[in-house]
């Protein structure tokens, strides 16, 4: 695979703005390890490699088990997980792939079950994030693992 383009040196000023986003994303009420299941499982339904790839590092240098992110595209027949993050998983898989209806009843009012009404606040911009993300590295075809020592994440020693 090849990148299309590099789109951080073509719009800097928007890449440089995108990134705080994502830290004050990074910096709300959801759990590190909360924002680290909704990045991988978005990126699985987006198909982003280079998404995907980034965020099992990241979980795998913040602890996570390794058993627990082979079952995340099986969460819903899978003991390992939380009500919580049951709750953000099924969050994120509605906003990720909106129905023609929008996010089901049942999906928000489990969802508000396990969080407060900040906290959703916080997981939906999370959500919007790595999906906004998302959209970016597969349009361009940002080459997986390309920027694992810029990121640090040979330290999860995983490549």
């Amino acid at each position: 695979m090849t990148q299309r383009i590099n789109y951080v040196h073509q719009a800097p000023e928007l890449f440089k703005k995108f990134v705080e986003f994502g830290g004050l994303v990074k910096d709300s009420t959801i759990e590190e390890k909360i924002h680290d299941l909704v990045s991988i499982r978005a990126s699985q339904i987006n198909g982003c490699g280079f998404c995907l790839d980034m965020h099992i590092k990241q979980a795998t240098i913040h602890s996570e088990r390794p058993l627990r992110l082979h079952h995340l595209a099986i969460w819903r027949e899978s003991t390992l997980f939380e009500p919580r993050e049951r709750a953000a998983l099924a969050w994120t898989e509605a906003l990720t792939t909106l129905a023609p209806q929008g996010v089901p009843d049942d999906v928000y009012e489990r969802v508000r079950g396990q969080l407060s009404e900040k906290e959703l606040t916080d997981l939906t911009y999370a959500v919007m994030n790595i999906n906004a993300w998302n959209r970016i590295n597969v349009a361009f075809r940002t080459v997986p693992g390309s920027s694992d020592t810029a990121f640090g994440l040979d330290k999860a020693r995983l490549s």
